[in-house]
């Protein structure tokens, strides 16, 4: 796709969780200190996501190659606008009498449920926007089985989403694979950049097309990417990262502490819903 420079989004287009909206001015600075003082390439966007930083990116370095990696199929959802504005503008209608931003009386969200399906049959529903107009904020569905079983929430945009995918993505290489798989390919390329966004930590990545929880060991294994790489690196102070690793770098001999101990698990139930791993672990070296 030939790069036109046009429109500099601010935001994603269409609902994404974990978008990076609130950062896009300090990262256009940040891209714009290192275009000033280093020689960038290529650009390599691990963890794709919305992709807001690797539009942001391309604005910014637009004579650079910038690879999109589009794992959770970010582009499908923004290539089927047309489909997902039919159907929010059904659900309008259906909709006309209700108040905004209140619980949708049963017999609306029978009709609701029973226009979806029709979409669902037809092939694709992005249910990502859907859940960000049917549920209360924050929260997503992925598929019709799981709509069915929530409490609906008059939160339908008045209008079209309003965007040109196509200029979204322009200029943008877009692949989809496991990160670790990329940063093979371009580790040892000279000039590259690599724009490193993962799950946070304790993340429910349910939205995602990864579809697992985000655990510490997934998280650390991030940090092999940084290791002798340019990047641009996002984190939460949940996570108290970067903590852990200057303890570690104050402490280089402690080893695994934990290395030949005997682990013992004890499952803690707290509510039908949650609940939470109690951990012994012994060793005697004496």
């Amino acid at each position: 796709m030939e790069f036109k420079k046009q429109k500099s989004y601010k935001v994603a287009p269409l609902p994404f969780q974990g978008q990076k909206r609130r950062f896009v001015n300090g990262f256009g600075i940040a891209l714009q200190e290192l275009k000033a003082n280093k020689e960038v390439s290529i650009i390599v966007d691990l963890f794709g996501g919305s992709g807001l930083l690797s539009h942001t990116a391309k604005q910014i370095f637009p004579e650079c190659k910038v690879i999109y990696n589009d794992f959770d199929n970010y582009s499908q959802r923004l290539r089927s606008i047309d489909r997902t504005n039919k159907l929010l503008a059904d659900i309008r209608v259906i909709l006309v009498d209700q108040s905004k931003e209140k619980k949708i009386e049963t017999n609306y969200r029978d009709l609701i449920i029973e226009r979806v399906e029709l979409e669902d049959k037809a092939g694709y529903v992005d249910y990502v926007t859907l859940s960000s107009s049917l549920l209360f904020s924050a929260k997503y569905v992925t598929n019709l089985a799981e709509l069915k079983k929530e409490t609906l929430y008059h939160n339908v945009k008045a209008s079209d989403y309003d965007f040109d995918a196509e200029e979204y993505l322009s200029g943008l290489d877009i692949v989809r694979c496991d990160y670790k798989q990329l940063y093979e390919l371009y580790k040892d390329v000279p000039g590259v950049l690599f724009l490193v966004d993962p799950p946070y930590l304790t993340t429910d990545t349910k939205t995602y097309l990864s579809d697992k929880y985000w655990k510490l060991r997934d998280y650390l294994d991030v940090l092999n990417v940084l290791t002798g790489s340019n990047y641009v690196f996002f984190t939460s102070n949940k996570s108290s990262l970067i903590e852990l690793c200057e303890w570690f770098a104050d402490n280089r001999n402690i080893g695994n502490p934990f290395e030949n101990s005997v682990l013992n698990i004890q499952n803690v139930t707290l509510n039908k819903t949650a609940g939470y791993k109690d951990m012994m672990l012994y060793k005697f070296v004496k």
